[in-house]
């Protein structure tokens, strides 16, 4: 078994608590109000919603896969870190055991945040994860950071 880590870091003008609370702490509901075509539902299948948690993500219709479970594995509210691992599920492969993800939120000096994230792609063999492999992914998670920050920035009451 091989692990590559892939990091990122982006920045929002929303700040680390109300970013935060919308795309890890309500995103169960945000998301799929906000795209239900990327995610349909999510639901907890064990757990009260904290470290050791599994939820359910059933995506949308225009989506590639039908559903992820995964595992949440850290919670920092006060922090604003969360960590969670992929653990079951049609977009992993018999070439991925586990994605291991990481988002850390810290403020920015214009009153925004700087968003960290990390992800660790635990292969099964000799299987080597390339960079390319993981672009797709990273554009569609792009894409829904953006729909959240649009609707925070379009709703200014939203998540306070």
């Amino acid at each position: 078994m091989g692990v590559f880590t892939y990091a990122d870091e982006s920045t929002s003008v929303i700040p680390p608590p109300r970013l935060f609370k919308a795309l890890v702490l309500e995103a169960d509901t945000l998301i799929p109000k906000i795209a239900p075509q990327s995610v349909k539902s999510a639901e907890i299948v064990e757990g009260d919603g904290g470290v050791g948690t599994i939820k359910k993500i059933s995506f949308g219709e225009g989506s590639h896969y039908s559903y992820v479970k995964h595992r949440i594995d850290g919670l920092d509210k006060d922090n604003f870190v969360y960590s969670y691992s992929l653990v079951e599920g049609d977009a992993l492969s018999d070439k991925v055991e586990k994605i291991s993800y990481e988002i850390k939120l810290v403020a920015s000096a214009d009153g925004g945040s700087i968003i960290k994230s990390s992800s660790n792609y635990h292969t099964t063999g000799d299987v080597e994860i390339k960079e390319e492999d993981v672009k797709a992914g990273k554009e569609k998670a792009t894409g829904l950071f953006k729909l959240i920050e649009n609707y925070l920035v379009a709703n200014p009451d939203a998540y306070n």
